[in-house]
């Protein structure tokens, strides 16, 4: 594909992708201009925490079920900080007790650790101290309070892109060309809830007792309550425990199959299958009838930690379409590349990986190529490519679903590729530019090691501040290579 002439690029979010983005395009020295448009008033994204009542207050009026991925985009809450000034905030999945499901020596971006004295699996607020300190030197490109609304194509031919945003302060209107856009605006906004079987109707006889993770904040309001959680995945068994130490009885959690995350052997907790029915509240004192025929009753709560759909609201008249149903994007080469426009790219939307370090891997492909020292395949074959990822993966949310070792493999995919870019002088590494992660044999230990390592990091309790390092936990790699050097060959 010929050189795509980008000298203008937009960034949407300032998130840890908008900032990786930022990072890696300023490297190339190439473009000459680059604005990142951020619709709250800091930097980090998602790892802004909201505080409790916002959340609650958006809770109420989230439609149960939820299963449309093209809602307009997020209104704020106005509040006032403790400073007397009036800001934005949107509410964030992050809640008061969070810690990463990734260890720091793995979730960091390549070019910063994160703090040696932070525990192994950080909490939020250490992760949002990290990104303010990493997008420090790009922090003079946002723009802040800024909510895109639109973003359509301007010049097929040119693969240019007209984007019209709105100053939430103000209200004042901005419309902007840009040679090529990321979009980071991040993928857990819009929640879905499905559409059981009497689930509307058990919503509104009960006001209140259905809501989804993205609200959660704290255990207390479920204290001394019966409580469902629906989903078994990492929110689903972190927020479940935290649930489980205040609910009456055990808690019970509806999954299709056990995380690979899990503790072996929970007592904390029952488990059933799938939820086949909500039933009907005139008849039945708040029961749920599940796939097995059991029936719970005079449940309390119920808590949907089904995820996200995929959603960019600023996208809806894009053709072809990016997102339809949300349970995948569409059109989209090797995760980045939207094929019928190349100079668009999303980064990051493969889940259960590394984010941070994926992001940078990411960046650094998207920003050498518009920079023109890196080329793209043909359109056709960029289709091909993603028609064969459908072939092997599906057509739905396993799309993106990228577990060890596929992760690992497509770091590595990303490293290269970048690696492959035409010299320029002038740029870092000799010439090669910024340079990205690389997941050698240690990385792929450790994340092959990832689950084993979270289940002992919560096994220790409240001793997990304690736990600085994976070594604390017993985990050492020299070790483990020295063992496999002494084995025999088989």
């Amino acid at each position: 594909m010929a050189t795509l002439g980008v000298r203008r690029v937009a960034i949407i979010g300032a998130g840890p992708c908008g900032l990786a983005a930022a990072k890696y395009l300023m490297a190339e020295k190439y473009f000459e201009q680059i604005d990142v448009f951020e619709q709250r008033n800091t930097i980090g994204g998602i790892w802004n925490y909201t505080p409790c009542f916002i959340k609650a207050e958006e809770s109420s009026t989230t439609t149960v079920p939820n299963v449309d991925a093209q809602e307009p985009a997020e209104r704020p809450t106005w509040t006032t900080s403790p400073h007397g000034n009036t800001e934005p905030i949107f509410v964030s999945p992050i809640y008061a007790h969070l810690e990463t499901n990734n260890p720091k020596e793995l979730l960091r971006f390549s070019e910063k650790a994160l703090p040696a004295d932070a525990q192994l699996f950080p909490k939020h607020a250490v992760i949002r101290q990290y990104l303010e300190s990493y997008g420090e030197e790009v922090k003079d490109l946002v723009q802040f309070e800024t909510q895109v609304q639109n973003l359509k194509v301007k010049d097929p031919q040119n693969n240019t892109w007209e984007l019209t945003a709105t100053n939430l302060r103000t209200g004042a209107v901005i419309t902007s060309t840009y040679d090529a856009v990321v979009a980071a605006n991040g993928h857990y906004v819009v929640p879905y809830i499905p559409d059981i079987l009497g689930v509307s109707a058990w919503n509104k006889a009960y006001p209140n007792s259905i809501s989804h993770s993205k609200f959660y904040d704290s255990p207390e309001v479920f204290r001394g309550k019966k409580v469902v959680i629906i989903g078994g995945a990492a929110s689903g068994l972190d927020i479940g425990a935290q649930i489980g130490a205040v609910t009456k009885g055990k808690i019970i959690v509806s999954q299709r199959s056990e995380s690979y995350l899990a503790v072996s052997a929970p007592s904390d907790r029952t488990i059933r299958p799938q939820i086949a029915e909500f039933l009907p509240p005139a008849s039945h004192d708040r029961e749920i009838r599940f796939s097995d025929g059991h029936v719970e009753d005079q449940v309390d709560a119920v808590l949907f930690c089904t995820g996200y759909f995929y959603s960019f609201p600023f996208l809806q008249t894009l053709e072809p379409p990016v997102v339809t149903d949300g349970s995948r994007t569409r059109n989209v080469y090797k995760q980045i590349f939207y094929i019928e426009h190349p100079t668009l790219a999303f980064p990051v939307l493969a889940q259960k990986v590394t984010p941070f370090p994926m992001a940078e891997n990411q960046a650094a492909v998207f920003a050498r190529v518009w920079s023109g020292r890196l080329p793209l395949p043909s359109k056709e074959d960029m289709k091909a490519s993603e028609d064969a990822e459908i072939a092997l993966r599906g057509d739905g949310k396993a799309f993106h679903v990228y577990e060890y070792p596929v992760d690992c493999d497509y770091m590595n995919e990303m490293y290269s590729w970048a690696g492959k870019a035409q010299p320029r002088s002038g740029l870092d590494n000799d010439g090669h530019g910024k340079p990205s992660a690389f997941w050698g044999e240690k990385e792929r230990w450790l994340r092959s090691k990832f689950p084993d390592i979270r289940r002992a990091f919560v096994n220790q309790g409240e001793k997990r501040s304690e736990i600085k390092s994976i070594v604390d936990l017993g985990f050492e790699f020299g070790a483990w290579k020295r063992r496999q050097q002494g084995a025999p060959k088989l």
